[in-house]
């Protein structure tokens, strides 16, 4: 996928998805230094925003690991060193559970410590239908800089079925509460 792209959430014979996980990942950026280059960790966090009506209604990140209702399950913080195109951390959102009045959920990453995103070298977003383990979609995030977020994605309702947009939005914030007004644009 590419920055404001959307897919339909759906399996290829178009039968509607019931489980899909958003992994997302990162790989720090090597440092140069006095004696040599280096690659130090980065802990960044994933979270999920539940909207109703452009509304935040429920969150999920890594210390409220499942939404109010149960839909939406963070798989936890990873604090493991990063890898090349491997999921850091995992957001599973049971579609058919997901109550009638949440229309989107826009999922995020930022950095709890402040760090930029200046010290990533690669991040990347995906979807992956969870029934069968099959990726649907990959966004590889292009902006890395003096920002110590993003806004990665939006899954919304598509009349009976979801659909969901690569957003990859530059934002500031070390929480999701800072990250609102940042991701109420993008709905």
């Amino acid at each position: 996928m590419s920055r404001g792209e959307t897919i339909r959430l759906a399996r290829p014979d178009g039968r509607a998805l019931t489980a899909v996980r958003i992994g997302i990942g990162w790989q720090a950026a090597p440092q140069r230094g006095l004696f040599g280059s280096r690659t130090p960790e980065i802990d960044l966090d994933a979270s999920a925003l539940l909207f109703a009506d452009r509304q935040p209604v429920d969150v999920v990140f890594f210390r409220h690991l499942v939404s109010d209702d149960g839909s939406v399950r963070h798989t936890g913080d990873s604090l493991a060193a990063a890898r090349e195109g491997v999921d850091q951390e995992a957001i599973l959102v049971d579609l058919p559970r997901v109550p009638e009045h949440i229309d989107q959920i826009v999922f995020t990453l930022n950095s709890f410590l402040g760090k930029t995103f200046s010290a990533v070298q690669s991040a990347h977003c995906r979807v992956v239908d969870e029934t069968v383990g099959r990726e649907l979609a990959h966004f590889t995030l292009t902006d890395m800089g003096p920002h110590n977020a993003q806004i990665l994605a939006k899954v919304g309702r598509a009349g009976a079925g979801w659909r969901m947009t690569a957003v990859g939005a530059p934002a500031h914030g070390r929480t999701f509460q800072d990250l609102i007004p940042a991701v109420l644009s993008h709905l």
